[in-house]
This record gives C-alpha cells, sequence and structure tokens, in this order.
C-alpha cells in the first residue's frame, strides 16, 4: 500500500522508507516558528536548559505580530525578549516592526518555508504552509524550545482524510466558503488529529490566497494539519521566491484514507459561521437580518493582496455605515505597498474604513479592535470563540471579504449583490 502527502514528508525527515499512521517518529525540523506570545515562552525554556546556541540560526523564524506595535508595557517587553534573542544568536529570520507582517502569510511571501518542507510552529494557524505541499502543525511553546536545541520534534503520524472538491464556484464563493462549508459539514472536531488532505478538479484551480485560507482553518476542525499537493499553481508561486530547493510531493494512487469526503461546490453560497464555533455556517441566504458593529478584513487566514483586492472592489465608491466600524488589515508590508500603488489604501480610506499596519491585533481580541459588550463583529479572521475578540458577551461572525465589504456598507451581515 502507497503513503500518502502527509506520510511521505514525515517519512523523509524521519529517515524512514516509509511509515504508518499512529507510529512515533522523530523527525527533523525544516522551520521553528515563533511569535511574540510563543516564543517568550520558549525562550525562557531554552535558557533554563544552559544551552548556548540553537540547533541553526538559520532554521528559526521570530515574528512579532500578535502585539506589535507594542501595544503596551507587557507586550514591548515580549517583542524585546524575542529581538534580544534574535540578535544573541543571529537568527536570520527576524523582521523588526518595519518589515514584519503576519507570520502565515509573511513566511510564504518570503520564501522561508517551500514545498516538501517539515515545520513546527507555536501557533495553532502554523498548519497555513500546508498550501504549499509542506507539513506544518502548531505545536507548545516548550516543544518549541526543545526544536531549537535539537532541530527534531516527536511525532505521531496522524491518519489522512481526503476532501474531493468538484465542480465550478459559484461568484464571491472562495476557499474561505469551501473551508467554512466543510467544517460546518464534519464539525470543530470532525477532523480530531488528522491531515486534512484537499484535493479534486475544483481545488486543482484553487488560487494560491483560497489554498493558504483552506489550510489556514484545517486547525477549526480538530486537524493536525491541512495540506494541498503542489502543481503548477503551487511553482508559479515559489518560483524564484523560494530561499530553498524544495520538494513536491504527492500521494500514491492506493494511499489509505480513513475517510473520504466530497463536495460539489456548485452547490455552495457564501458561508456565514454564527456563534460561537465554525462550524454554526449558515450560507448567506439563510443569514436573516444580523447587525453589526464591526468589520475585520485581514489575518492570518485572509490578509492576502487578493482579499484586499476583493474588498476594494466592494467598497469603491460606497460607504461604510454610520455607526459601524471597518478595519482593513494588509498582512504584511508588501501587501500594504502593493495596496498603496493600485489605489486600494484610498478606496478603503475614502470608504469610512480604517487602514491598519500588519497585526493579528484584533483576531484574538488583542487590540486595534475590541469589542465592547454587545457587539457584533463579522470578520475574515478564523475563530469566533466566546470573548474571542473582546468581552464575553460580543459576537463574532466569520465569512469571506466580500461579504465582509458588504457589511460594512449596509451594517448588517449581507451578500455583495445587495450592495452592487
Amino acid at each position: 500500500m502507497g503513503m500518502t502527502i502527509t506520510e511521505k514528508i514525515i517519512s523523509a525527515h524521519a529517515d524512514k522508507e516509509r511509515l504508518t499512521p499512529g507510529e512515533m517518529v522523530m523527525a527533523r525540523v525544516d522551520i521553528a516558528l515563533g511569535n511574540d506570545i510563543t516564543a517568550p515562552i520558549a525562550i525562557e525554556e531554552f535558557e533554563k536548559t544552559g544551552v548556548r546556541t540553537v540547533f541553526d540560526p538559520q532554521r528559526i523564524a521570530l515574528v512579532p505580530d500578535h502585539f506589535a506595535p507594542n501595544k503596551d508595557i507587557k507586550s514591548a517587553e515580549q517583542c524585546k525578549l524575542i529581538r534580544e534573542f534574535a540578535q544573541k544568536h543571529n537568527l536570520t529570520h527576524y523582521w523588526e516592526q518595519g518589515e514584519m507582517g503576519i507570520e502565515h502569510i509573511l513566511l510564504p511571501e518570503q520564501g522561508v518555508v517551500v514545498p516538501g518542507d517539515l515545520v513546527l510552529g507555536a501557533d495553532s494557524h502554523t498548519c497555513t504552509y500546508g498550501a504549499l505541499g509542506a507539513f506544518a502543525t502548531g505545536v507548545g511553546s516548550t516543544d518549541l524550545a526543545a526544536a531549537f536545541i535539537t532541530g527534531k520534534a516527536w511525532f505521531r503520524v496522524p491518519e489522512s482524510m481526503k476532501f474531493i472538491y468538484r465542480g465550478k464556484r459559484n461568484k464571491w464563493v472562495y476557499g474561505k466558503d469551501l473551508i467554512l462549508f466543510t467544517i460546518g459539514r464534519i464539525g470543530v472536531d470532525g477532523a480530531l488529529y488528522k491531515a486534512m488532505e484537499f484535493t479534486g478538479p475544483t481545488i486543482e484551480e484553487l488560487p494560491m490566497a483560497d489554498r493558504f485560507t483552506m489550510c489556514n482553518m484545517a486547525i477549526e476542525a480538530g486537524g493536525k494539519n491541512g495540506i494541498i499537493a503542489p502543481d503548477r499553481i503551487t511553482e508559479e508561486y515559489v518560483s524564484g521566491r523560494a530561499e530553498r530547493s524544495y520538494t513536491f510531493y504527492s500521494s500514491d494512487s492506493d494511499a489509505f484514507y480513513c475517510q473520504e469526503v466530497e463536495f460539489d461546490v456548485s452547490n455552495i453560497e457564501p458561508q456565514v459561521a454564527f456563534p460561537f464555533l465554525p462550524e454554526n455556517t449558515r450560507g448567506i441566504s439563510r443569514v436573516g437580518d444580523i447587525k453589526i458593529d464591526q468589520v475585520v478584513v485581514g489575518a492570518c487566514t485572509n490578509g492576502h493582496l487578493e482579499d484586499m483586492r476583493i474588498a476594494a472592489s466592494i467598497l469603491k465608491g460606497k460607504k461604510v455605515a454610520k455607526y459601524v466600524r471597518a478595519i482593513i488589515i494588509p498582512a504584511t508590508r508588501r501587501i500594504y505597498m502593493e495596496c498603496l500603488k493600485e489605489g486600494l489604501i484610498e478606496i478603503f480610506m475614502e470608504s469610512g474604513a480604517i487602514v491598519s499596519t500588519p497585526t493579528c491585533g484584533p483576531c484574538l481580541g488583542g487590540y486595534m479592535g475590541v469589542l465592547a459588550e454587545g457587539e457584533r463583529c463579522v470578520a475574515t479572521t478564523n475563530r469566533n470563540f466566546v470573548g474571542r475578540m473582546g468581552h464575553p458577551r460580543s459576537e463574532v461572525y466569520l465569512a469571506n471579504p466580500a461579504v465582509c465589504a458588504a457589511s460594512a456598507i449596509t451594517g448588517k451581515i449581507s451578500s455583495p449583490e445587495e450592495v452592487l
């Protein structure tokens, strides 16, 4: 019997000819990632060991993106800690606040993560990099500290689930809608510790931004990782930006999957996830009258240039509804600069939206958009748990950039068709 793409990548990094789900292996890590919330804990644990050097200064990435630019003294201290660690160990991949971006969009953009990599990150949405055909998963800060020292980590090889998407996407339907629909079908624990492999004719035509979005939210179904086999679209993206050589892996035709789920995407409309779980999804036609106070377009889920263009196409020549706050966050400096060149920032500003420097900020209720009691927000972010964006009695609804932009104009969760 053959192996899945996930099994092949882990096998290669564990120096094993083949392996099976459930097997425990020690595997080499290509990139070990931390941010300004998780890396300080890892650094403290690293220092306790007395080890003086990291395993490889070119294979560790530190990104101050959650509470940066510093929102208070505590966040300033956390950013200072990772900055000093990066200086002390001469880390290649550290980005200061004038050049950084949201980590899970920044690293692929900079060519730091490449197809075939095994990536460990002290952030649950590290699974984003599966869009490149890499095995990427989130871990705790102590595991990250161990990876800083050894360049390795223990893994229990996950079983794989295959999700097959067929048919043509409807207008205003993006990767965000495909993954929300999927989570709505299987539930937030439907892929618990499973590799979620996204495949099929629809995926083969899906742009990279949408692929990143889908793999980003694999964790919202409990997945160990999300992954898409690399192809010509992947090659177009990584060619010229990859800083290392890379390997395209794919699943064998006789690989074993613990479950296969098929979708006809022609039956999927824009999706909205209601509080307080990403599985509480409804098609936009079934949302009803949900008034909102805030809109957020950005985050590691939908902060790509393509997402900015979608939002701008809806907001152009229109105004954000009175008493509604619309917050737009390009995910990296490069994306922000391109938005400037294309006139998107002007469109956002003229509509009455706020444009922020790259930051995770409001997604985790950090800053730049914290909700008060009773307030509602529709966002392109990835989670809508109780208190996720602020007060425990606030509400977050998840949707794609087009729905979010349309909602900013009407003051209620709306389809783009309502404003165009």
